[in-house]
C-alpha cells in the first residue's frame, strides 16, 4: 500500500540532502573533505560538565524516568543565568521549561499552538524550523526579511510586520525572531526588540524568540534578551541552548523561557511526548550554567580566531566576505561570477573541486539564494588547507586577484 501523507506532502525535498549524499560519497572514494556544513561544535565539552555527567550518572537513581519540564535544579539554574546575564527575573516553576534542545522546544510548541490555517510570521532565509515546525503543525508561514542591522532595514522589517497583520486573515498568531541569527549572523539592540514588542502588544500577537547564538560573539555588546523589555512576558517566550555555548550539541538540552501560557501549553505536549533528558544530563547541564564560565570565554576566542583566519585568508584569495559580529557561521555571498549558477551548484563546486563543504543558501530559505554559509567547525590548520583549496579554484575560474594561486596571505599563515 502507497500512500502520500499530508504533513510528509507539506515538507520540499531536504535541500542538504544532495550536498550530504555527495560529500558521504566523496568520503568513500577516500577525498579529504573539510567540512563546515553543519554547524556541529567540534571542541570537547568541557570537563567539569563531563565529570558531573560521569558522577551522576553512577547513582543508579538516575536511571529512572526524569522530569518532563526539567529537573528543579537546572530550572533554577537557568533562572539564576537570567537574572546574571540579562538583569531578568524569570520564576523556574511556572516561566521556564527544559526541552531536548532548542529545536525540539519550538517544535513542540508550534504543535501546542498551532491550529490547521493559523499564520506564523517567520524570517526567511532562516533555520528550517522556524518556518517548518509551523507548517508541520498544519499551519501557513509568512515571511518577513531576515536582515534588520541598518536604519533602513529595519524600516523594511517593521513594514513587513505590519503588511502581515493586514493581509492575513485570520491575524497572525506568532511572530518568530532569530538574533544573533542563524544563517546569517544578523545582530540587534534592545530598541529594536522594544519596537517589536509593542507592535505585538498592539496586535495581540505571540513572539517566539531564538536565542541560541547568546553566548556566541565577537565584540563588546553581549546580545541582549528579548525579555529584557518591560512587559515583553505578556507576550514572549524565549529559546536558549547549551549547544554552542558549551560544546553540548549531542546532549539536547535547551530551554524555553517566558511567557506563562505558551510555557505551560508547551509543557502539556511534552508530557504526552516525552520524559524528560536523561537525569545525570540535565545535572551536568546545571553544573555548565552554575560552573566555572571561563570555557565560554575560550569557546569565542575559538570561534573569533577561526572566522579571522577564514574572512582574512578568503579576502586575499579575492572572494570578499563580511566578518560577522556573532554565531559560529559566515553567511557568504557568492562571488559575482557563480551568482548565476546559484547557492546549490557552487556549493557542489566547492565540493567537487576543492573538497570543501558548505551548506547552500537556498536551503534556509528561498531568499538565501545567492549566499552560502560556512560553519566555523574545523581547526585553523583545516581553515587554512579549505582556504588554499577556494583560492586554487578561483584562480581556475578567473575570480582570484592573487597571480600565484599557491600563495597564502601572511595572516592566513
Amino acid at each position: 500500500m502507497q500512500k502520500e501523507f499530508y504533513r510528509i506532502k507539506r515538507l520540499p525535498p531536504y535541500v542538504f540532502a544532495e550536498v550530504n549524499q555527495m560529500k558521504a560519497e566523496a568520503r568513500a572514494n577516500g577525498d579529504d573533505i573539510i567540512d563546515f556544513g553543519m554547524g556541529n561544535p567540534d571542541s570537547a565539552t568541557p570537563a567539569h560538565i563531563v565529570e558531573k555527567l560521569v558522577e551522576s550518572v553512577r547513582n543508579p537513581k538516575t536511571h529512572r524516568y526524569s522530569n518532563s519540564r526539567g529537573i528543579p535544579g537546572l530550572r533554577r539554574a537557568l533562572a539564576d543565568y537570567y537574572e546574571r546575564r540579562f538583569g531578568v527575573s524569570i520564576d523556574p516553576k511556572t516561566e521556564a521549561i527544559v526541552t531536548l534542545g532548542s529545536k525540539e522546544g519550538m517544535a513542540n510548541l508550534a504543535q501546542a499552538i498551532t491550529s490547521p490555517g493559523d499564520i506564523v510570521l517567520s524570517p526567511n532565509p532562516s533555520y528550517p524550523i522556524h518556518a517548518f515546525g509551523f507548517i508541520i503543525a498544519g499551519g501557513v508561514v509568512r515571511y518577513l526579511p531576515a536582515y534588520v542591522e541598518t536604519p533602513e532595514a529595519r524600516r523594511a522589517f517593521m513594514a513587513a510586520l505590519q503588511r502581515g497583520v493586514n493581509h492575513s486573515i485570520p491575524k497572525p498568531l506568532a511572530v518568530v525572531l532569530n538574533f544573533p541569527s542563524n544563517p546569517t549572523a544578523e545582530t540587534v539592540d534592545l530598541d529594536f526588540y522594544a519596537e517589536v514588542v509593542d507592535f505585538c502588544r498592539f496586535h495581540e500577537i505571540y513572539i517566539l524568540s531564538d536565542l541560541a547564538y547568546s553566548e556566541v560573539y565577537f565584540d563588546d555588546s553581549p546580545p541582549p534578551s528579548i525579555l529584557q523589555v518591560p512587559g515583553a512576558r505578556d507576550l514572549a517566550v524565549e529559546f536558549t541552548s547549551l549547544s554552542k555555548t558549551y560544546s553540548m550539541p549531542g546532549w539536547r538540552i535547551g530551554f524555553a523561557a517566558g511567557n506563562k501560557t505558551l510555557v505551560a501549553a508547551l509543557a502539556r505536549v511534552k508530557s504526552y511526548l516525552d520524559y524528560g533528558a536523561f537525569t545525570p544530563v540535565q545535572v551536568a547541564a546545571t553544573a555548565a550554567l552554575n560552573g566555572p564560565q571561563e570555557c565560554v570565554d575560550e569557546m569565542r576566542d575559538l570561534y573569533q580566531a577561526r572566522r579571522d583566519v577564514l574572512i582574512d585568508g578568503l579576502a586575499a584569495a579575492g572572494w570578499e566576505i563580511p566578518s560577522p559580529k556573532a554565531t559560529m557561521f559566515v553567511w557568504a555571498p557568492i562571488p559575482p561570477s557563480f551568482q548565476e549558477a546559484g547557492s546549490l551548484e557552487f556549493s557542489k563546486l566547492l565540493l567537487q573541486e576543492a573538497k570543501v563543504a558548505v551548506s547552500p543558501g537556498v536551503g534556509f530559505g528561498e531568499y538565501g539564494e545567492g549566499f552560502v554559509r560556512i560553519g566555523l567547525v574545523e581547526n585553523r590548520h583545516r581553515i587554512r588547507q579549505a582556504v588554499r583549496n577556494i583560492k586554487s579554484l578561483l584562480f581556475k575560474s578567473g575570480v582570484n586577484t592573487v597571480k600565484d594561486p599557491n600563495a597564502m596571505c601572511a595572516v592566513a599563515e
